[in-house]
């Protein structure tokens, strides 16, 4: 029988933009990482479209986006960011995407306000505020998290958040 997770109901977060913002963030990646957790080798790696999406490799991309954004690392290919490496297990790759997020929520916490804008030591790109950085990102994880719960489904019938 497919496994079935109990619905996790979005955050109540306090009332101020950025407890919003981090909060429904916080709560998307614990969603997404949830999803590829435990998920079966090699089924997690499978292409499941014509696109060649698969479960781990949404997870990897996440941690490339968290990474570019909030980390100012440079991404030279992303459409290789969508598979994670072979020799990478589903845990290694769930660890990293946990362990970026703790690194870029970091960040977040150095902030003097949203409209301040993210720090860019490394690279010249031009840096966007840290308003548009969160909701980016909400947008992002949010779009990834919904296949991935598409995916997970078809894998093993695991379903919920």
């Amino acid at each position: 029988m497919p496994a079935h997770r109990r619905d996790t109901p979005p955050p109540r977060t306090g009332n101020s933009e950025t407890e919003v913002l981090r909060g429904f963030l916080g709560y998307l990646r614990q969603s997404i990482a949830a999803k590829v957790e435990g998920a079966p080798e090699p089924q997690v790696r499978t292409y499941r479209t014509p696109s060649g999406t698969n479960l781990l490799g949404l997870l990897h991309h996440l941690t490339a986006v968290e990474r570019a954004t909030f980390l100012d690392e440079e991404v030279t290919d992303w459409q290789a960011t969508f598979d994670a490496p072979p020799a990478d297990s589903v845990a290694d790759v769930v660890t990293r995407y946990r362990e970026t997020v703790a690194r870029a929520d970091a960040v977040f916490d150095g902030c003097t306000g949203l409209d301040a804008p993210l720090r860019r030591p490394r690279t010249r790109r031009p840096a966007p505020a840290i308003r548009w950085a969160l909701v980016h990102l909400i947008e992002e994880t949010g779009r990834h998290a919904g296949h991935a719960d598409i995916l997970r489904e078809l894998i093993d019938g695991t379903t919920g958040r």
